[in-house]
């Protein structure tokens, strides 16, 4: 535990120094009003890493979150402009992304087949399921109607509803994690998959949640990215699963499953998302972007190789043992 402090507190202490450096070159930037549009900007990163968390959590991978936000935010387009109202766009788009989700799950524990080839294969088949619904067209905004647009843009004490949705999703999150049997599972199938089937925890049905849950909060982000930027195409998001995966290493969650943070990924997206809005400001080509995620990604590999004398952490109770 103390490790994952430790992270937590250089990866703080990393958020500061470069806000630090910003500030030294344009102070705008670290206004309050500033802070909040990047706040707003990285909710989609943060709510899928959160979802990647969870999935990383049981040694698995899913490399579909991406796909899946594309193809769950077209749907939610589509069914915008047949008049479908917003509670039910809402509630459709989290059920589909938890099917695809679950989908991947089934292949995992049912056909034991590794995650990382699994999500690769229906990334592709969740792009090419958007071309099929649409024959390459785009949904732009004069099809959206107002009201889907401007929802998660409305502004609540400060700060945008996607914003709010966001916090709300990390605080209950977290109280699955590390108040729920389930969220002690992910880190007992993470941490020592043999042990935790003698405990009574089946491995391949605690992945399946995992990707479950990890497609519920994609097909959510679907909805709020395409309502927020108002467009929806096939390419929406493309190659924004490996941003994903980089804010949970960055944040400290073992690839090797077992051991992480709700706050660690959390500022492990913050950061990718302070880089990603800063670079053009601040008069960096938004090129460099890639090398400085990938050397946070080196730097953050090599600090978790430090600890992997310490095994990810199993949080079990006696009571919870059998049930």
């Amino acid at each position: 535990m103390s490790l994952l402090k430790s992270r937590e507190t250089v990866l703080g202490l990393a958020i500061l120094l470069l806000l630090a450096l910003i500030y030294s070159r344009f102070p705008g930037f670290v206004r309050p009003a500033s802070l909040a549009r990047v706040l707003t900007d990285t909710s989609p990163l943060i709510i899928l890493a959160l979802g990647q968390m969870a999935v990383i959590l049981t040694k698995c991978i899913d490399l579909s979150m991406a796909a899946n936000l594309a193809l769950c935010g077209m749907v939610a387009g589509l069914m915008n402009m047949a008049g479908v109202p917003l509670p039910l766009i809402l509630l459709a788009v989290i059920a589909l992304g938890a099917a695809l989700g679950a989908f991947n799950g089934i292949l995992v524990w049912k056909l034991n087949i590794p995650s990382i080839v699994v999500t690769l294969g229906t990334m592709t088949i969740y792009r090419g399921i958007i071309f099929l619904l649409t024959d390459g067209r785009w949904i732009n905004a004069h099809q959206m109607s107002a009201g889907f647009k401007a929802f998660p843009r409305t502004v609540y004490l400060g700060l945008p509803v996607m914003t709010w949705i966001m916090i709300v999703i990390v605080a209950g999150f977290a109280v699955l994690i590390y108040r729920t049997p389930l969220g002690r599972a992910f880190f007992a199938v993470g941490g020592n998959p043999h042990a935790a089937v003698y405990t009574g925890i089946s491995v391949g049905r605690t992945q399946f949640w995992a990707f479950t849950l990890a497609g519920a909060l994609a097909g959510l982000t679907g909805y709020l990215w395409v309502a927020r930027y108002s467009v929806a195409y096939v390419d929406i998001a493309a190659g924004f699963e490996l941003d994903v995966v980089a804010a949970c290493v960055i944040g400290g969650i073992a690839i090797a499953g077992g051991a992480g943070s709700v706050a660690g990924a959390v500022m492990g997206a913050l950061f990718l998302g302070i880089v990603k809005n800063a670079l053009p400001v601040v008069g960096i080509s938004p090129f460099w972007q890639m090398a400085i995620s990938g050397t946070a990604i080196l730097v953050a590999i090599a600090f978790n190789a430090r600890g992997q004398g310490q095994q990810g952490r199993i949080i079990l109770k006696k009571a919870e043992q059998r049930e």
